[in-house]
């Protein structure tokens, strides 16, 4: 999957399922502090993003995501590699 596909996926959940403002995420944001999410909302996102993408992310995953950069890679990665 191309990377610009991943991006307005995400994108698109993150503003319609999370009501994060769609103007506030950047490559370059910070991914906790923009999304706002409790450890409930982590759940729901992984969920997401399973149904999404076929590919799961874990706690350690999103410990080591600071931007949203980071976010679409660590996607792009797991659906890499599970095609692998």
């Amino acid at each position: 999957m191309e990377r610009e596909k991943i991006i307005a996926i995400v994108n698109d959940f993150l503003v319609n399922e999370f009501e994060v403002d769609g103007d506030e995420i950047s490559n370059e944001a910070n991914l906790k502090t923009t999304l706002g999410l409790d450890s409930l909302d982590y759940i729901d996102m992984v969920v997401v993003i399973e149904s999404n993408f076929g590919v799961k992310l874990g706690e350690a995953d999103f410990k080591k995501m600071v931007t949203f950069d980071d976010f679409y890679t660590t996607i792009e990665n797991k659906i890499t590699e599970k095609n692998k």
